[in-house]
């Protein structure tokens, strides 16, 4: 095994780390931009976070090691989900386990995680917000496996390196209805996934509307650090899939340190390009009503059934 290649692994970790706080920055600072305001630096999260790591941990009068555990799980699920999706380079010591249903569960582990953390120290927000965030995940976890599961099929593989590849030699197949559907279903998929509007207002307090923030709200200091960290990369791991499954190219295809180097550019390029126009997106959209939020997802695990169906069809 090369070095590059084995590198491959720990250079993603390190993007996701560091991409996933700066992405929420530009998110900011596009929607203050366009609201007439001037907005934090684009780095603040990162300010943020390094902050809440020197206060001192706080933990509830009755949580358990469930709620000491949760963040580190979440931070843990979301590291190694990095480590295995082809968002710098499809070639990877860790390619041959980079499975659709692998991914999908490392990703449903940290939100249980985060959710029973919620839950642990008996509160009425922490429960309110895990309830409504196992009503979000009962419908986004099935759209996420059938939406890459119909671009799969259309692959010939549920290995996702192999399907990006695939998408890399064959552009034709993007332009086609199915794989289509599935791009849609996954962006509403990742939008509910991230807590982002319409689906989640990350910026809200308000007890009637929130959801993620309503899970934190018992967080303090580095267990805080941990959860925000873990939602950002998160965020950066979702938008390098969607960016790689919709416009792979620039992703390495082999263990080179030139390749390596243009497929780090790519990536940086794709996602911020997708952090501005979710960004631009939020300032034209208000959040919708949490008992519509349902009808949402729904439309979208539809959508990704009728992209597993065409693709069925047309293999």
């Amino acid at each position: 095994m090369s070095v590059t290649r084995a590198a491959v692994p720990i250079l993603q970790v390190v993007l996701v780390v560091v991409a996933g706080p700066l992405l929420i920055g530009v998110i900011r600072k596009v929607r203050a931009r366009l609201e007439g305001r001037v907005g934090a630096p684009i780095h603040q999260p990162l300010r943020d976070l390094r902050k809440l790591l020197t206060k001192e941990r706080l933990l509830p009068e009755h949580a358990s090691w469930v709620f000491a555990l949760a963040p580190a799980v979440l931070v843990s699920s979301a590291v190694a989900t990095a480590a295995l999706v082809p968002l710098v380079s499809t070639v990877s010591p860790f390619a041959h386990v980079s499975d659709l249903v692998t991914i999908t569960a490392l990703l449903l582990l940290g939100t249980v995680a985060l959710a029973l953390g919620a839950l642990d120290p008996g509160t009425a927000f922490g429960g309110m917000g895990s309830s409504r965030e196992m009503t979000i995940a009962a419908l986004t976890e099935p759209t996420l496996l059938l939406s890459i599961a119909a671009i799969s099929i259309l692959a010939g593989t549920t290995n996702l390196p192999a399907v990006v590849a695939s998408t890399l030699h064959r552009p034709e197949a993007v332009i086609s209805i199915g794989y289509l559907l599935a791009i849609v279903a996954l962006a509403i998929a990742t939008l509910a996934e991230s807590a982002r509007l319409p689906v989640d207002n990350p910026n809200t307090h308000l007890e009637l509307t929130m959801v993620h923030e309503a899970m934190v709200l018992e967080y303090a200091g580095p267990d805080l650090a941990l959860v925000e960290s873990g939602s950002s990369i998160r965020l950066a791991i979702f938008l390098g899939l969607l960016a790689n499954l919709l416009v792979p190219w620039g992703i390495a295809t082999t263990p080179s340190v030139a390749r390596l180097a243009l497929g780090t550019l790519a990536f940086v390029g794709k996602i911020s390009l997708l952090a501005i126009l979710l960004g631009v997106f939020e300032v034209f959209t208000a959040k919708i009503r949490l008992f519509r939020v349902p009808e949402l997802l729904a439309l979208s695990l539809v959508l990704s059934f009728l992209a597993v169906i065409i693709a069925v069809v047309h293999r």
